[in-house]
């Protein structure tokens, strides 16, 4: 079996190209490229059957030039030290391309949260909690979900170092439910997010939208719900798929009968409505958009050539490796990086954090024209350094958000 690329060797490499082509000096660039604290943790949980387990956990934190890190936090048993560094690396410029003002972060344990019981898992995520209060805070690190947690972890998290400070703390997280101090389109948010930027690739000639064949790889947080907003806006989502494998139908899929059935407890292999195909099959089909959106490095070297979708759009984070990357951009495939795809949960998780700070929170319409806004303004910066530098759109926003954090870096100086 082929071995799995290293997402912080990617994550290196993409920004090594774009510090390249800004020309920043060695000092400036050591400064970049290295993580400002990277935390790891080995902690017990009692079980419930009575025994105890060790488990491992991080939290890293890359950037903090332009504000509290932020960045989410991964339960998944393939979770270590280098994917949350290059996930933190990632979440830097991912800030800084929305000029949102954040640094960046990342966290995770690895651990299956399907195999524990509800229980098991909120003693899991208290003392997971407890080891990295000594870094996370409102104008510290801010949390958020990633893959493997949702919002009643967040709510656990929160109460957790509420009890430590002795006082509701609501801004120490983001993602969380409404009623302890979430925001409203939240939960949509990254997918809303990649729905903009599609149509503003549609608006700048990169692909087409309306009656778009769409293909998306991973079916959860982020591809479940940008499949059913891009059925909805007019495109035909003609597959989807999740870890079991995929349901492909040239006509179209119903991707709400589809969400039903996986909200159920159903596999989308399982669901009905079209053949059933691999995810590697997936990925190889003639779309006009592949939405990638599941894990990192499903797009490589050795699979790219086997592509055939018109332009592809990063739901995940990381979801191609450079060697995939030279080869789409040597077929003149677009690809929208994830720091600029799928920057709509980090755009609203701050508008999240301003509100909790404020205690004001908006209605979801001014909630949703603001991520828009943010998402247009994004694309626009980024298409525009592309065509000037005659780069890709992965080196024009790499290039756009390491130049925002460079030039903070150079404006602080150095302490002391």
């Amino acid at each position: 079996m082929p071995q799995t690329p290293n997402p912080w060797v990617t994550a290196l490499t993409q920004f090594d190209a774009a510090a390249d082509r800004l020309h920043l000096d060695d000092a400036l660039r050591q400064m970049l490229r290295s993580c400002k604290r990277e935390l790891t943790v080995h902690f017990p949980v009692r079980l419930g059957d009575g025994s105890t387990t060790v488990f491992r956990g991080h939290r890293v934190q890359h950037n903090v030039v332009l504000g509290p890190a932020k960045g989410g936090i991964r339960y998944h048993p393939a979770v270590d030290l280098d994917e949350v560094k290059a996930m933190a690396m990632w979440m830097t410029w991912k800030c800084a391309v929305a000029k949102i003002p954040f640094g960046g972060a990342k966290g995770g344990v690895a651990v299956d949260p399907a195999k524990l019981t509800p229980q098991e898992l909120e003693n899991l995520t208290r003392r997971y909690a407890t080891e990295i209060a000594l870094l996370i805070g409102p104008q510290e690190d801010i949390p958020a979900p990633d893959m493997g947690t949702d919002a009643l972890v967040m709510a656990w998290i929160m109460d957790t170092y509420s009890m430590h400070r002795g006082y509701s703390v609501t801004g120490v997280v983001t993602g969380k439910p409404l009623s302890i101090g979430g925001t409203l389109g939240r939960q949509e948010a990254t997918g809303r997010g990649i729905v903009y930027i599609a149509q503003e690739a549609a608006r700048y000639g990169l692909t087409k939208f309306d009656g778009a064949k769409v293909a998306v790889q991973g079916f959860g947080k982020v591809g479940g719900v940008a499949a059913r907003l891009l059925a909805a806006e007019g495109c035909r989502v003609v597959a989807v798929s999740d870890i079991s494998g995929g349901v492909y139908n040239e006509r179209g899929l119903d991707v709400e009968a589809l969400h039903r059935c996986t909200q159920q407890g159903a596999r989308v292999v399982d669901a009905p409505g079209g053949d059933h195909i691999s995810n590697e099959e997936l990925l190889a089909l003639p779309v006009d958009i592949l939405v990638p959106a599941a894990m990192e490095s499903q797009v490589t070297g050795a699979n790219a050539p086997q592509m055939r979708a018109k332009m592809v759009l990063e739901g995940a984070n990381g979801p191609l490796t450079p060697e995939a990357d030279a080869v789409l951009a040597e077929r003149g495939v677009p690809v929208i990086p994830d720091i600029l795809a799928n920057a709509g949960g980090l755009v609203v998780s701050y508008f999240e954090w301003v509100q909790d700070i404020q205690s004001f929170f908006w209605e979801e319409d001014e909630i949703n024209e603001r991520l828009r806004r943010v998402m247009v303004r994004a694309f626009a910066e980024v298409k525009s350094l592309a065509d000037e530098r005659r780069a890709t759109l992965r080196e024009a926003a790499t290039m756009r958000g390491v130049q925002r954090v460079a030039e903070a870096t150079l404006v602080r100086g150095i302490y002391p």
